[in-house]
């Protein structure tokens, strides 16, 4: 509320219009943007890959219709993210990043530095976190505030930065126990793909003290925020 009120009591009538255009114009292109790349993932990695022989016309129009679906289920959602969105719009896309991004976060960190995680892991765990991110973001719209079950509630009402941290953990879980059970991955599909401390010393490459002192610098700063605002 605080931008309308800002455009409308301080700046003149010209600048008024020029920098509503401008809100209007960069609002119209990230949905444009977000829209075309929606579209082209539905389009290209599913729709093409069941349907090879399709005709770059009939592609267009897959990807149209994609782009339709996608505007409607946008529309249907607005009242979902009203019920959500007590602590405001930042607060509200922030706690939906922690549902989505810490089954992502696991896959990548983790097959980053082992060999032995494979492609059967990774999918589980994704699957499992997609799931339980989407309860948590059900039991949350839905408004329940107390369902008799202690550990349900403390699954539906913990803040979510604290939920963020159990599902990165579930979800490295799941990675680790699904990836031990199964065969793994072959070298030559993971070659350069992984990390490996004994290759990274044969090759005669060193650590730079200066980046390692960053790191250790961005992680204390990010567990000092924590602290302080926790």
């Amino acid at each position: 509320a605080a931008l309308p009120a800002l455009v409308l009591g301080i700046l003149p009538a010209g600048l008024k219009g020029l920098v509503i255009a401008g809100l209007l114009a960069a609002l119209m292109s990230s949905l444009s943007s977000v829209f075309n790349s929606c579209s082209t993932l539905f389009t290209i990695d599913i729709y093409k890959k069941y349907f090879p022989q399709s005709s770059e016309s009939r592609l267009v129009r897959v990807g149209q219709f994609a782009t339709l679906v996608l505007v409607v289920f946008g529309l249907i959602w607005i009242p979902v993210m009203q019920a959500m969105n007590d602590g405001g719009l930042f607060q509200y896309l922030q706690s939906v990043q922690a549902y989505i991004s810490p089954p992502i976060a696991a896959v990548f960190l983790l097959g980053i530095f082992s060999r032995r995680l494979n492609a059967y892991g990774a999918m589980a765990a994704l699957i499992t976190g997609f799931g339980l991110g989407i309860l948590r973001l059900a039991l949350e719209a839905s408004g329940v505030t107390t369902t008799g079950n202690a550990l349900l509630d403390l699954y539906a009402n913990s803040n979510f930065l604290h939920f963020a941290i159990f599902l990165f953990l579930v979800c490295s879980a799941v990675l680790v126990f699904a990836s031990l059970t199964s065969p793994p991955q072959p070298l030559h599909q993971i070659k350069d793909l992984t990390w490996s401390i004994t290759e990274y010393r044969r090759e005669g490459a060193r650590v730079k003290p200066g980046l390692l002192l960053l790191s250790v610098l961005l992680l204390l700063c990010v567990a000092g925020l924590w602290l302080w605002f926790s």
